[in-house]
């Protein structure tokens, strides 16, 4: 069988349904200060938004993405989702971000620890989406340097993702199979498998079979990506993937990396996106997110797409510390 060139290297990004775009702008950006990152459009949906939060250059690793959609129905979290998404904070900034959390009145729960000692605040955001913050020693990355929260306690990244599914054993094989991720721990029915060499970017299996089925809707997860290299090593994970008979779409143009889709056997939908594009290929690093960008093929509809978008801003000042 023919393998990637260079393995899937860790997360890439999480893609999240939405209620309204400017409250969910004010929660990443405001309360959470992450870094807006680009403002553009579903690029098959084109009169809905796609909204990137990341790190001060989303840097794979750091991003999270939200398709808002005016009047959609909540969602219901359970199995076959991805359902809790966890950020890396350092390590000495829990009581920080319950101060936040509780100035916000954002829903969330008293730290609790989990496996290794780690530290976990776990929150919703106003959709409901499952959130962490957990406490880590690594946590390393750029932050937002503008972003209304101090550096010293800013958000650095992924710290993981939980997948809740019926059982781990088909999901495990396929993640060390074919996306570099291995067994490292596990809890209960929580195992942690992770990238070679990476001590945060985990997935988290749970098993859950007495769990009801998740449904779609706002607050809940659209798809997982994983981070890689480029499009010689994506095309090679492709054919590995089709060899064994799973659907896996062609390879997609989304202007800021090229992705390939398919679902994992718990029926999570997965994206393996490359590494070699990102955000500043239509805006400058220190305008990203300030204005709307289209994909070449819908530029000729702008004014249209621009009178059907409800326009949104960034307005730190309520957020900063």
């Amino acid at each position: 069988m023919k393998k990637p060139l260079d393995p899937v290297s860790g997360l890439h990004h999480v893609t999240v349904f939405a209620l309204d775009a400017q409250k969910n702008i004010d929660f990443y950006a405001g309360v959470l200060g992450l870094r807006l990152v680009k403002k553009t459009i579903n690029f098959d949906g084109p009169d809905v938004y796609h909204l990137y939060f990341g790190d001060n250059l989303g840097n794979p690793g750091t991003i999270i993405t939200f398709f808002p959609y005016a009047g959609l129905v909540r969602g219901r979290k359970g199995k076959g989702q991805l359902t809790v998404t966890s950020f890396a904070i350092p390590i000495a900034s829990i009581d920080y971000w319950l101060g936040r959390l509780k100035r916000f009145n954002v829903n969330h729960q008293p730290p609790q620890e989990r496996m290794n000692g780690e530290v976990f605040i776990y929150l919703e955001d106003w959709d409901g989406t499952g959130l962490e913050l957990v406490a880590h020693s690594h946590s390393v990355g750029m932050g937002h340097p503008s972003g209304p929260v101090p550096s010293e306690h800013q958000i650095r990244g992924f710290f993981g993702v939980t997948l809740e599914e019926d059982g781990y054993e088909r999901t495990a094989a396929f993640l060390s199979a074919h996306l570099n991720y291995h067994l490292i721990a596990e809890q209960g029915n929580r195992f942690r498998f992770a990238p070679a060499h990476r001590s945060r970017e985990f997935v988290d299996v749970l098993c859950a079979p007495e769990a009801l089925r998740g449904l779609s809707g706002s607050g809940i997860v659209h798809h997982l990506a994983f981070a890689i290299k480029d499009d010689a090593s994506q095309v090679a994970l492709r054919e590995q993937l089709t060899n064994t008979g799973l659907e896996v779409t062609p390879v997609l143009d989304r202007k800021y990396f090229h992705s390939i889709y398919f679902k994992e056997p718990g029926g999570v939908l997965f994206e393996v996106a490359t590494s070699d594009l990102g955000f500043t290929v239509d805006e400058q690093p220190d305008e990203l997110g300030m204005h709307l960008q289209l994909p070449d093929w819908q530029e000729p509809k702008r004014s249209k797409i621009e009178q059907i978008l409800k326009p949104v801003f960034v307005n730190l000042a309520h957020f900063q510390d």
